[in-house]
């Protein structure tokens, strides 16, 4: 056990200097105990396919520090959060962020709320609902792994204030749903994320309302 834990600091250690992000000492102990309460949580309720805490690390935990970069608003909602990510790692990464984490699936809120409240996460607010039925305005609005493109546009196109932002995180397949979103929104960035210890290509697609018509 001792050497599983090693591993999952070094792992966490090592990913965050690969990213280019510094953290306190209290971010790190966050970081490392979000860990551990998702291995823990996930035995029993199996929360994310994900099983070993050393890949959690770089599957959930670095997977989401690598969008830090582009997080620039005061109030994040992470629509399909699942067990909290991107969302929880947002909120310790970056303490000054209001985050709202949206997930219909009740234990996987159960799971959030936990997180939070452990963690005193005072700036995490976990919702059990459908995005259908949220009523709330935000500058960025985030998805892993929620739907494609154009419904997630489709989706929270009320959720996102005037001159806010879209973020999707998506693989490399992505021109498809690009070439089918609605003609008011239009992508502004799309930044190759280098997730450590993972293999494959990881994009951050940045949306937002277009600002004039088309040209004809």
């Amino acid at each position: 056990m001792m050497d599983s834990q090693a591993t999952v600091e070094e792992r966490l250690d090592h990913g965050l200097a690969h990213l280019n992000i510094t953290i306190d000492s209290e971010q790190r102990r966050r970081l490392l105990a979000l860990v551990g309460l998702l291995h823990k949580w996930n035995r029993a309720y199996n929360l994310t396919a994900i099983r070993s805490a050393e890949e959690m690390v770089s599957r959930h935990l670095l997977d989401s520090a690598a969008v830090l970069p582009h997080i620039n608003g005061r109030t994040l909602l992470d629509v399909g959060a699942g067990p909290g990510f991107p969302g929880l790692v947002l909120a310790i990464l970056k303490p000054e962020l209001a985050v709202t984490l949206l997930d219909s699936n009740g234990k996987k809120v159960r799971f959030q709320r936990q997180a939070a409240m452990e963690l005193g996460l005072e700036n995490v607010t976990p919702v059990q609902t459908r995005i259908e039925a949220f009523e709330e305005c935000y500058d960025q609005v985030i998805s892993r792994a929620f739907a494609s493109l154009g419904d997630f546009t489709s989706l929270t196109r009320e959720r996102v204030v005037a001159g806010g932002q879209w973020l999707a995180m998506k693989g490399p397949a992505v021109d498809e749903e690009l070439a089918e979103l609605p003609v008011e929104i239009i992508p502004v960035a799309r930044h190759h994320l280098e997730v450590p210890y993972e293999v494959g290509t990881r994009l951050l697609v940045v949306l937002e309302r277009r600002t004039q018509a088309p040209a004809p």
